[in-house]
């Protein structure tokens, strides 16, 4: 099994990381095209919950008013504990953002 074929949705990869609280609300974020992924010199919007990222993707979204950026390391199998979730991820950069 190669690492696209064990892929998964984004929707469920932010959700089972633990990045957005809820599958509904990482779907709303994707599809309102609030979500960037990045890979090499290439950056495009994702407005798909469907599409599938790979390994060494950077996302780029907002947390609340945090700007968080984190790099994709593996593919979780289950929504586990937190400490479990961090190792399908690693945090590049946070930014908050004050109105």
């Amino acid at each position: 099994m190669t690492d696209n074929d064990a892929a998964i949705r984004l929707d469920v990869w932010l959700y089972r990381t633990r990045l957005i609280k809820t599958r509904r609300q990482a779907g709303l974020l994707i599809g309102k095209g609030k979500v960037r992924l990045s890979r090499g010199d290439e950056t495009q919007r994702i407005t798909k919950p469907g599409y599938k990222p790979a390994i060494g993707s950077e996302l780029t979204f907002m947390r609340g008013t945090t700007l968080l950026q984190v790099r994709v390391t593996g593919y979780p199998t289950r929504r586990g504990p937190a400490p479990e979730a961090r190792t399908f991820y690693e945090l590049i950069a946070t930014q908050t953002c004050d109105s």
